[in-house]
């Protein structure tokens, strides 16, 4: 007798498909739907994570009744006095009547207020010690969130700090043991850290933008901004001779060159094979960065010659970002390029070799742009 016959066997967990082959959105999208079995009144639960290099709070992902009111929202930590108070205590914070919020400044709390919200229940996240997000679950009723409802909640609540934390951990695996091989293998790499950290945020930044057109949500941003410093990860095969060169490159070291991508490609499902990744979560979106980065619009790319929307658009974006980087950024080769000769440079390129749409979306966040260049600013610029 097999268990789907036997009685001992017949009942089902209602968690025991949770994540399996699902993203992080779908798996918070089932928690969800069983509180609400319990407690309806539970409209709107949703992620933010902190990014403490620019005390940035981003959205990630949510689950909502209709489409969540805040989403590719960003901001300051520092600028919100009652969050801090929450990690500061080390503990959730329940208000039953967000009227008391009625005259915040705060877009978050004016914006959630509008929409109908009446009740939030705010759950820190911690993993090592070390705050990593927030867990925001809403209500268009007041005064619901009592004991016994936050038993349930908090219980939820665990788990979905858990599930962050394996995301993370297992990102944060691939990532450093990327990271470390390059450290390791290349310790005069002129890709520095710091470019690094400003094209990912350009990326973040060109796919904000272009998030309604494409229909990306904040757990595609998310992955977009990690997976975008190892575009260049097949570098690591490619020889100091050849990857440091001064002078132009001959023909053979050009070809030689011109591999990485299809040896960043190979690595990447090596380190999937061999340190059991393979619940990474959108992880076509890295193969198609370090696979795709160097394709160009008019098919005179490598290493498939795509031409055009046959490129995909996480690849385009990184294009994008790296391009815009290197050209203002200094190198033993070149002086830095202003801003202003860079957008000029990008929007030339964009006749035939960019994507147009990632262009214009760069273009148009110089603010944010200035602002990432100052904090990460090379020690020779």
């Amino acid at each position: 007798m097999d268990k789907t016959s036997n009685p001992q066997f017949s009942h089902k967990s209602m968690l025991s498909d949770l994540g399996v082959g699902s993203t992080f959105s779908k798996s918070l999208e089932d928690i969800h739907a069983l509180l609400k079995q319990k407690y309806p009144f539970i409209a709107r639960v949703a992620i933010a994570l902190y990014d403490k290099k620019s005390d940035l709070l981003k959205t990630f992902a949510y689950s909502s009744e209709d489409k969540t009111p805040l989403s590719q929202y960003e901001s300051k930590l520092a600028g919100s006095a009652s969050l801090l108070e929450v990690i500061q205590h080390h503990s959730p914070r329940v208000v039953n009547d967000m009227s008391i919020y009625a005259h915040a400044k705060k877009q978050h709390s004016n914006t959630l207020a509008k929409v109908g919200f009446s009740a939030s229940y705010t759950y820190p996240m911690f993993y090592d010690g070390n705050f990593i997000g927030f867990i925001f679950f809403n209500s268009p009723q007041k005064d619901v969130f009592n004991e016994r409802v936050l038993r349930d909640i908090d219980i939820s609540s665990s788990l979905i700090t858990l599930m962050m934390v394996n995301l993370k951990s297992t990102v944060k695996t691939l990532t450093a043991t990327v990271k470390s091989a390059q450290t390791l293998t290349h310790h005069r790499d002129p890709e520095t850290g710091c470019h690094l950290e400003r094209m990912s945020r350009y990326s973040r930044l060109i796919a904000q933008k272009l998030a309604s057109n494409f229909n990306f949500d904040d757990e595609f941003i998310e992955h977009i901004f990690l997976f975008s410093p190892l575009h260049d990860v097949g570098k690591i095969a490619i020889s100091d001779s050849i990857l440091l060169k001064p002078e132009p490159l001959t023909d053979q070291e050009f070809y030689e060159m011109r591999t990485h991508p299809q040896k960043g490609l190979e690595i990447i499902d090596n380190l999937i094979l061999n340190f059991g990744l393979n619940g990474v979560k959108h992880i076509e979106v890295l193969r198609n960065i370090v696979y795709h980065h160097h394709e160009l619009k008019d098919g005179s790319g490598y290493p498939e010659n795509l031409k055009g929307n046959d490129i995909p658009i996480e690849a385009r974006i990184v294009t994008v970002a790296d391009i815009f980087d290197a050209l203002t950024s200094k190198r033993p080769y070149k002086n830095k390029w202003t801003n202003e000769q860079a957008f000029a440079e990008l929007t030339r390129l964009a006749n035939s070799q960019l994507d147009e749409d990632c262009v214009n979306a760069l273009l148009a966040c110089l603010p944010e742009i200035e602002a990432v260049q100052s904090q990460f600013l090379e020690s020779n610029s």
